[in-house]
């Protein structure tokens, strides 16, 4: 029997937003459950509901006078998702409205049909639109505390960031360079009508004009290519590693850099991926086999010691844990996952890792912070603070920026997304 994508769709909501689960993991469990054109419009719907809840949240309280709760409350996300497709898909009203209260059967809120069908066939008569004078959190789609800290730390351009959140990322393309060129891959893509809409010349990222299913890339099961976002490409070209050296990617999972790192290294380099979690080490392992790479992986706590072999490195690349708020247009679920207090415990942890990896670098040698943050907090006064309290720590500027602390990108910037880097290298003379 075929299921109703609108219920699998209330349900994947329901455990991210109320029970706290990602994305990520929940959904390709819940399109498990159905096939083809119905797992893009599964995942086009949660994506949706996500990206826009607090003004599908707003509608709601507008036009049902007593809210679902207990029991009740995987109905209400029902309600979310048929707003959602009323206001913001192309599928005609009643086709919208019809599966939508169809949904609740096998949500076993077969009792709440009317309801539900009334206060959708109202939104769509009504056709409700957000008041100037609504909260800044209905008004840009983003928890208030996030806001606040954007606007501290982007006076002149948070509004924009906030903007460029709500857009769908683009797909940007890593091609494997220990296989094949770039320029002779941009010639397969053409080849096979995929157009590709920028190149970005310092990482050699490709950015596609519209994203396509990966089964339709040339070579992708050949190891050829990866998907990879522009920004995120960027590590493994600042890293520079060269012939002969000793390298740790730290935090490694889910091994994009890692691959990244070996596929435009020289053969000859060691590298150690480490990472705390081994279901995700398993993820790095699985990426490294269909690309025909190796490294050693080792689960281990990055923040101690006790996982390493006593030989230092030449290069660290310290891709921190962090908020993730440089990728809220690729993961919308963070603005509702991430809460205020989590951010000063990243930053706590950031310096915990950042202060014992360096204990493991060559003096000479180069460690590169990264996040997928634009916190100021995260990345800027951590490397700021870093430096400090580390007379063996000297910052090394990088071309893509005129600040004085790291290359910043903000969600969008050149179409990548929002990250940080800063490179700093290890005082012989100390």
């Amino acid at each position: 029997m075929k299921k109703n994508v609108r219920a699998l769709a209330a349900k994947c909501c329901f455990a991210v937003v109320d029970k706290g689960r990602s994305l990520a993991d929940e959904l390709p469990n819940i399109q498990e459950h159905v096939d083809g054109k119905d797992k893009a419009l599964l995942q086009e719907i949660c994506y949706g509901v996500l990206r826009y809840l607090p003004e599908l949240e707003s509608y709601t309280r507008q036009l049902i006078e007593k809210p679902l709760t207990g029991k009740q409350r995987v109905a209400h996300f029902l309600i979310l998702v048929g707003i959602y497709q009323l206001k913001y898909m192309r599928i005609p009203d009643h086709a919208a409205v019809a599966e939508t209260v169809n949904g609740a059967k096998p949500l076993k809120q077969f009792h709440l049909k009317n309801l539900i069908n009334g206060v959708l066939r109202n939104f769509q008569r009504q056709q409700l639109s957000i008041p100037a004078t609504q909260p800044d959190a209905i008004k840009y789609n983003h928890p208030s505390w996030f806001i606040k800290k954007l606007q501290m730390g982007y006076p002149n351009t948070w509004q924009e960031i906030l903007s460029a959140n709500m857009e769908k990322p683009p797909m940007w393309l890593r091609v494997n360079q220990k296989r094949t060129t770039v320029d002779e891959y941009q010639s397969r893509l053409l080849d096979n009508n995929i157009k590709i809409k920028h190149l970005d010349h310092f990482s050699k990222a490709i950015c596609l004009t519209a994203p396509i299913d990966v089964n339709k890339l040339p070579g992708f099961f050949d190891g050829d290519v990866s998907i990879q976002d522009g920004a995120a490409q960027q590590a493994a070209a600042l890293l520079a590693v060269k012939p002969d050296e000793h390298v740790l990617d730290c935090c490694a999972a889910p091994g994009g850099k890692t691959c990244h790192i070996l596929e435009i290294s020289p053969n000859n380099i060691d590298v150690t991926a480490i990472d705390i979690d081994q279901t995700r080490l398993d993820r790095v392992e699985e990426n490294l086999q269909r690309l025909s790479l190796r490294a050693t992986t080792v689960a281990g706590d990055a923040s101690k010691s006790d996982w390493w072999n006593g030989k230092l490195f030449d290069r660290i690349l310290l891709d921190a844990p962090c908020s993730g708020t440089g990728v809220i247009r690729r993961h919308p679920d963070i603005k509702w996952l991430r809460k205020a207090p989590d951010i000063e415990n990243l930053v706590k942890l950031q310096k915990q890792i950042l202060k014992n990896v360096w204990s493991l670098l060559k003096p000479g040698g180069t460690l590169l912070y990264a996040t997928c943050s634009i916190l100021p907090e995260e990345n800027k006064e951590q490397i700021q603070n870093f430096i400090a309290t580390n007379e063996d720590a000297k910052l090394i500027p990088l071309a893509q920026t005129k600040q004085d602390i790291g290359w910043q990108i903000l969600p969008n910037e050149q179409a990548m997304d929002g990250f940080y880097y800063a490179k700093l290298e290890k005082n012989n003379n100390t």
